[in-house]
């Protein structure tokens, strides 16, 4: 992942996803992709903001690392 790829706030969350889901994301606590991997696809749809387009995302970003959401 590049530094073009990294969220403005220094964090290693995709910059591609949206404000809403970004901020979904940080009232959730997680600030990076390694926090994700403890998280499930039907959480991360229950936080306002976060929806198919920010999990599909989110899912490349954390394959190209060799990750994935929790099951």
């Amino acid at each position: 992942m590049t530094d073009s790829d990294q969220s403005q706030q220094g964090t290693s969350l995709p910059v591609k996803i949206s404000k809403p889901a970004d901020r979904a994301l940080a009232e959730a606590g997680i600030v990076n992709l390694e926090q994700l991997t403890a998280v499930t696809e039907a959480e991360l749809l229950s936080l306002h903001g976060m929806g198919p387009k920010g999990i599909r995302i989110l899912r490349e970003a954390l394959a190209a690392k060799g990750l994935d959401l929790a099951r």
